[in-house]
């Protein structure tokens, strides 16, 4: 009996094999005697379950058997899908819940650290969330460099809330950088959610994959369901390059029709079979050939097909003719009277059939006629497809362009020839050429309204162009209003507006381009040990700046508030000439309107508190952003930075403090105070410190803090300020200059300072979040 036996064991033998194939083809083959899943999951190698099933520590994955069915982990992540470059894992989620009266009912602060491993969380596919109407959330992180970001999540009605919008109000969204290993999110609150209670108790933050999560305003309600919306991990196999780890063939993880690629954090390398193989790069004959002649549903040859190791190859039957391929010319049969004339236009091959030869040549002329016949009709036809495409193109950029209010413009243009005479309407090409078809290396840089790309028009004329992100079409007649109010600022430190494109599906803006860069970039990125910007043109820089605003907030025909005044929105040229620029958050104020009620934005740090409580704009809110911008030239530093201690991570209540306990000396920028400026430097800091009072009102308007600005550049030194300044001294120096405006004297008097002080303390604490 042993030779059925021997036929079983020869039956399955081809079995076994055709399913070790199988498993290398589908990319979820092990290492031999290890197991492929646990649970429900499969565990695909360099993964492993065991420190001799996978490729390193980082991969070996604990299969928790206590869960029904098991569920992997790496660590204390709990794995949902293993993909050839990246890990899916569930979520961690940080929340907090308040009850009416205000009081914590519970907080959850989790914390993911990636640090020591080769993975990463993804930048491409992850976004901070944070939901809430009253829901502050920061993230830092060191690792790839220090960095700092955040956003903030405001809503003062339920009905605001729209399901499906993560833009600020119930949800908003920020992104990480490149490389981050630790995800810390700090998470607050302002009011602890009593104005909004009775819709939204709870607020939350987590690191959430983009296409899997979809906002819900039952998500206020529901904030631990959270934990089903995955996060995206990279990983990379060993420490090296790709070249580096190709000079050691017994360490290097890519096998055999395989070939390897960095990872794009730059971490290590990954591998990824070949071209015409599919499987498990890491496993020795992992990567198997895929016989695309044997798949019925995508078989690539519309004829014969041949397989070949790692590629195929097509032909058509003796009595056909072709390249016999589905994306190709196919497979024609060939004709024994009529000549087949085959043409193809760029880079296709032109062949003509060969003709019967007949002898009679009557029929060789008939035969002759009908192919340049055939030839003329396909040319006639391919020119009217390109005509008929070209019009349907005009079509659209017409559409566009009506859409975007191009006729309003048009009217708006034709009414106001003489404030708008330089204004011009690009087309589409103009700007398409000057970019190089929007090359990302041209790109200056992104923000919250869109991207600014460097352009150089058929003039010679260098530009910066600004796509914007997508806006309300319900708006585009305030758009196009706010766009022909701005061409009409003629300003030497204001960006100038040159124009704009209205056929695409976004207007396109065209600035005069500034060469260099802007103040936040010399401040802190262009610097060594001191920085590169003297007193002097700090001084000079925020009286041209000051001298912008107050330009908009009054002097142009109608009065803008710009709303986003920061460093970074402060360019400067060959010469360090200040121009603001970046108006994509201005908010046009009426001149028979004090305050305008709008949807709360702005950058963290430069806020003005009193506009995020109460929604309230004035141009008061662009003096305290510029008090902050005043405070960043005196010392030096970042608005905020979640590095330095709790009482110094917000630079504006931080510098207000050190001026009323009489530290300011200890804030100011090495290098920048001297026996020469001193009056100037403590003068500027008390105007600071005077226009980031929280309360509006105290505050003196743009126009009094340029002219007062104005006054400290002519300003010659008459007698020496004492070495350890005080108030009385601050407030002497005040009266030095009074009657240049009228301020009522309590808005900085001494008296004041107790109750402004208690405010300022509310302020730090609402800022740096110990809830």
């Amino acid at each position: 009996m042993p030779e059925p036996k021997i036929t079983l064991l020869l039956f399955l033998f081809p079995l076994f094999v055709f399913e070790l194939a199988a498993a290398a083809v589908n990319g979820t083959g092990s290492l031999p005697g290890c197991k492929q899943k646990c649970g429900n999951i499969t565990v695909p190698y360099p993964f492993g379950m065991g420190a001799k099933c996978s490729i390193d520590k980082w991969a070996n994955i604990n299969c928790n058997t206590t869960y029904n069915p098991p569920k992997p982990f790496i660590g204390d992540l709990e794995v949902v899908q293993f993909l050839p470059s990246e890990v899916r894992i569930k979520n961690f989620v940080t929340s907090h819940c308040y009850n009416q009266s205000g009081a914590l009912d519970w907080k959850f602060t989790n914390t993911i650290g990636l640090t020591g491993t080769p993975y990463t969380f993804s930048s491409t596919k992850n976004m901070v969330t944070a939901i809430g109407c009253d829901t502050w959330v920061f993230i830092t992180g060191i690792e790839g460099g220090n960095f700092s970001s955040g956003c903030i999540s405001l809503c003062h009605q339920k009905e605001h809330v729209i399901d499906g919008f993560c833009d600020g109000v119930g949800c908003c969204q920020t992104s990480i950088p490149k490389g981050l290993k630790f995800f810390n999110p700090d998470l607050t609150t302002t009011s602890n959610y009593t104005n909004v209670w009775s819709f939204d108790p709870c607020g939350a933050a987590f690191l959430a994959e983009t296409d899997m999560y979809k906002f819900k305003k039952s998500d206020f309600f529901n904030v631990t369901s959270l934990v089903d919306v995955p996060i995206i991990l990279n990983f990379a196999v060993g420490n090296q390059t790709c070249k580096a780890a190709k000079k050691n063939s017994t360490s290097f993880a890519c096998k055999e029709n395989s070939h390897c690629y960095d990872s794009i954090d730059g971490t290590g390398y990954l591998c990824n079979c070949s071209d015409g193989y599919a499987g498990n790069p890491y496993l020795k004959q992992g990567c198997q050939d895929v016989n695309e002649c044997e798949d019925p549903n995508n078989n690539p040859c519309e004829g014969l097909c041949t397989n070949n190791p790692g590629s195929y190859s097509c032909s058509c039957p003796d009595d056909f003719y072709g390249d016999g391929k589905k994306d190709g010319t196919g497979c024609t049969k060939k004709s024994k009277t009529v000549p087949v004339l085959e043409l193809s236009l760029g880079n296709q091959l032109v062949s003509i059939s060969a003709y019967v030869i007949r002898i009679n040549a009557h029929l060789v002329n008939l035969n002759a006629g009908l192919g340049l016949g055939l030839f003329f009709l396909f040319v006639g036809g391919t020119c009217l497809f390109l005509i008929l495409k070209k019009r349907q193109l005009i079509k659209l950029k017409e559409k566009y362009f009506q859409q975007n209010g191009g006729l309003l413009l048009k009217q708006h243009i034709s009414s106001h020839e003489d404030g708008v005479d330089s204004t011009k309407i690009f087309k589409e090409e103009e700007l398409k050429l000057a970019t190089n078809n929007y090359d990302q290396k041209q790109i200056l840089g992104q923000g919250g309204y869109g991207t600014v790309y460097k352009g150089t028009l058929t003039d010679l004329r260098v530009v910066a162009i600004k796509k914007s992100k997508l806006i309300d079409e319900s708006q585009l007649g305030v758009f196009i209003n706010e766009f022909v109010i701005l061409t009409q600022i003629k300003h030497r430190n204001v960006v100038k507006l040159l124009g704009c494109c209205l056929e695409t599906k976004v207007p396109l803006l065209v600035y005069e381009f500034v060469s260099n860069g802007t103040l936040s970039n010399h401040l802190y990125e262009s610097r060594g040990a001191l920085s590169s910007i003297s007193w002097e043109d700090r001084l000079r820089i925020a009286t041209e700046t000051a001298g912008a605003i107050a330009y908009l907030h009054s002097a142009a025909s109608t009065p803008i508030i710009h709303r986003d005044i920061k460093s970074a929105n402060i360019l400067l040229d060959d010469n360090y000439t200040a121009k603001v620029a970046d108006f994509g958050a201005s908010r046009l104020n009426p001149l028979d309107q004090t305050q305008i009620s709008t949807l709360v934005q702005g950058t963290m740090g430069y806020l003005d508190p009193e506009y995020y409580h109460t929604g309230q704009l004035t141009g008061k809110s662009d003096v305290y952003s510029f008090g902050v911008v005043l405070a960043e030239l005196l010392t030096g530093r970042k608005p905020l930075c979640f590095e330095r201690s709790e009482e110094e991570r917000n630079l504006a209540t931080y510098f207000v403090v050190a001026i009323k306990e009489n530290q300011l000396h200890k804030v100011l920028e090495a290098g920048i105070v001297n026996e020469e400026n001193k009056e100037q430097v403590y003068g500027v800091a008390e105007l600071a410190k005077r226009c980031l009072k929280l309360d509006g009102e105290k505050r003196p308007s743009m126009k009094e803090v340029a002219a007062e600005l104005e006054w400290y550049r002519g300003f010659q030194k008459h007698s020496k300020i004492p070495e350890n300044i005080n108030e009385e001294s601050l407030t002497a120096l005040e009266d030095m200059h009074a009657d240049l405006y009228a301020i009522p004297s309590d808005a900085y008097n001494t008296d004041g300072a107790s109750a402004l002080y208690s405010m300022e303390q509310q302020m730090i604490q609402s800022m740096n979040y110990p809830r």
